[in-house]
């Protein structure tokens, strides 16, 4: 026969599950750098635009164990439209196996959608910047991200997007 212990609130009520949180491992999954122009990349003056794509994703290893990928690729151009030249491109894959245990679905979407994203981005930004810098490109650092305001556009976009379809 197995024990089971019930934790009690000071009320008599039965607690919520505890929450736990953690960091597991943080590790670059892939990574690369491009420099298409070559040389011809360091004879103009260096005033390109710069464009970021970021995009996450996350897997459940097991019942509490999940791997979460927040992608970078930043593309620097020279030029616009059909003159456009690419000084460099990096794509950086950071990743880390985060803990979560006790939280609701919902919670535990959001923890991976915003909590676990945030903790990557400066190894993320590291990278990004260490790569450009060994390219020989003047230092790249990128702002900081507002994954909460990311998460809150993609699920409003997620629902309207539902309803569009419901409606058709």
């Amino acid at each position: 026969m197995s024990e089971e212990t019930v934790n009690l609130s000071p009320g008599g009520a039965e607690a919520a599950p505890q929450q736990n949180f953690g960091v597991q491992r943080i590790y670059l999954k892939d990574a690369s750098f491009e420099t298409p122009l070559g040389v011809e990349a360091f004879t103009q003056e260096f005033q390109p635009k710069i464009n970021l794509d970021l995009n996450t994703k996350n897997k459940r290893l097991d019942d509490q164990h999940f791997e979460v990928v927040l992608s970078l690729t930043i593309n620097a151009v020279f030029g616009d439209g059909d003159n456009a030249k690419t000084a460099f491109l990096v794509e950086v894959q950071q990743a880390g196996i985060f803990v979560l245990d006790g939280f609701e679905p919902a919670q535990a979407h959001q923890t991976l959608g915003t909590v676990c994203p945030n903790i990557l981005f400066p190894y993320a930004r590291e990278a990004v910047d260490s790569f450009v810098t060994r390219g020989s490109f003047p230092a790249l650092m990128l702002a900081p991200v507002n994954f909460e305001s990311l998460y809150v556009s993609a699920m409003r976009q997620m629902v309207e997007q539902q309803q569009a379809q419901a409606d058709a």
